[in-house]
């Protein structure tokens, strides 16, 4: 018995001992990334100054999603907290807390690239769903923004949890985007807003941070378990093989799917509700566009 003993004692201490080197690696690797510099040197942004401006940037802060993790005024807020996982809030972004240290270029960087004024990169901050998006259309969100009237709300800090770090290490979870992002100089243009499958691809980049790059669906990064993986938006059995645009429609305005049940909590339809009839157009004709991969089972 007392050999037993001595056995399981010495597995624990070595699973402890591995546990905790892991640990180590992991956090040294995440805070490293946090370190790491990077080079925005896009072309100036233009601004048109006009109403037409103004109201396309309300309108894409709105619908592109900004509203979902700052808040409908900009003045930050608590997103969620997912325990030893992390903690993610979104900043306030209004002029009496960022008009010191973002100009426009810096707030371009930061919404295109993740990358904040001095460099670094932002945390969490899904710019890999904004890379792409156009000199004139990040112009209208930067003024919208600048428009806003000033908050002193201080929601609090984005912070990983030490599970967070090990998913970091293993690249599961998107900690530090601008890692990922070409950072090279470029115009960038975007189609006509019109219910064409160019435009739906357009917009449909902000779906890729949840339900994927090739949009078949995955398991968030990161999230737990009791949230469902983000399903599969191809013409595939396993996705919306079988629907119709009315379908695609009334799941984005009312948040049922054509079988009448109600999308889970963590799809903000809410957000994407305010989407005009053209673009929910657009981004049907893209997806009914796209060739069907098996991605993930329906959830």
């Amino acid at each position: 018995m007392g050999k037993g003993f001595k056995r399981v004692a010495m597995a624990a201490g070595v699973s402890m001992v591995a546990v905790m080197a892991l640990y180590a690696v992991a956090w040294q690797q995440s805070e490293s990334a946090l370190a790491q510099t990077f080079a925005v040197n896009d072309p100036p942004l233009v601004f048109a100054g006009d109403d037409a401006e103004a109201a396309r940037g309300a309108h894409l802060y709105g619908v592109l999603g900004c509203v979902e993790c700052h808040g409908a005024t900009a003045e930050g807020k608590p997103v969620f907290d997912a325990g030893p996982v992390g903690r993610v809030v979104g900043s306030n972004l209004t002029p009496a807390a960022v008009g010191g240290r973002y100009d426009a270029a810096a707030m371009a960087a930061a919404i295109r690239h993740g990358v904040g004024p001095e460099g670094l990169p932002l945390r969490f901050m899904p710019a890999d769903d904004f890379k792409n998006l156009s000199d004139a259309d990040t112009a209208a969100i930067v003024r919208h923004l600048q428009s806003l009237p000033p908050s002193d709300n201080q929601p609090g800090a984005t912070e990983l949890g030490p599970v967070g770090r090990v998913l970091y290490l293993f690249g599961k979870l998107n900690w530090v985007p601008a890692e990922n992002i070409d950072h090279t100089p470029r115009v960038r243009t975007a189609p006509a807003s019109a219910p064409t499958v160019e435009y739906g691809a357009y917009l449909a980049q902000v779906c890729t941070g949840c339900h994927g790059q090739d949009l078949a669906g995955q398991r968030v990064p990161g999230t737990p378990p009791e949230i469902p993986v983000a399903r599969n938006l191809t013409m595939h059995a396993n996705g919306l093989l079988g629907w119709t645009e009315a379908d695609f429609i009334r799941v984005i305005r009312e948040g049922k799917r054509p079988d009448g049940s109600e999308l889970h909590g963590f799809m903000p339809w809410r957000v994407y509700a305010a989407m005009t009839d053209d673009e929910l157009r657009a981004l049907w004709m893209h997806l009914s566009a796209l060739p069907p991969l098996p991605g993930q089972p329906k959830a």
